[in-house]
């Protein structure tokens, strides 16, 4: 066994409960899916719980390490204070978009405290930090406020894409964003 098996352990479980939810995806499928034993699974992860969070965290790196490298092809701050939404736009037209992974599984768990629910929150979180950095280097007043703005502009845009099939949803919240903004 090596990191590669686990590697793919990780990639399956994060393609499919992108697609399907936690629920959905049983450890049947993963095995199958993976092309990995089912002892396999077990010798890098205790249970099933540890394999999603593992999943998830890596989404998390990955996918905001996307997203800044995106929107830090801009030139100016307001620029990329409004990259945000553009990078949104360029993930909504993509083939496998199926909306916030975190949204999504976080609304699998009534608890909280429910680590898929802690972890949801700890990448919004990482999300409101990274639109606070922006504000901040763009002098925005408020900052902090305007962060939070943001945050539920994107995650209103992300939602509205997914649930309604807009793919203008980032067109609109990018419009909004620079009202509120005031660029």
């Amino acid at each position: 066994m090596n990191d590669i098996t686990r590697d793919i352990i990780l990639d399956v479980t994060e393609k499919l409960i992108y697609r399907n939810g936690i629920a959905a995806t049983g450890m049947d499928l993963l095995v199958k899916t993976a092309g990995v034993s089912r002892k396999s699974v077990y010798r890098y992860f205790a249970n099933k719980d540890e394999l999603v969070i593992a999943a998830l965290q890596r989404r998390d790196e990955r996918w905001m390490h996307w997203l800044r490298t995106e929107v830090e092809r801009h030139a100016t701050s307001g620029e990329r204070l409004l990259g945000l939404f553009s990078a949104l736009k360029t993930w909504f037209g993509s083939d496998d978009f199926r909306g916030c992974a975190f949204i999504n599984t976080s609304g699998e768990t009534g608890d909280p405290q429910d680590p898929v629910r802690l972890l949801a929150k700890a990448h919004k979180q990482k999300l409101f930090e990274y639109a606070l950095e922006l504000c901040r280097a763009h002098g925005t007043p408020e900052p902090e406020r305007q962060a939070a703005y943001l945050l539920i502009l994107m995650d209103g845009a992300i939602t509205v894409a997914l649930v309604m099939g807009d793919l203008t949803a980032a067109d609109n919240a990018h419009a909004m964003a620079r009202t509120l903004l005031q660029l």
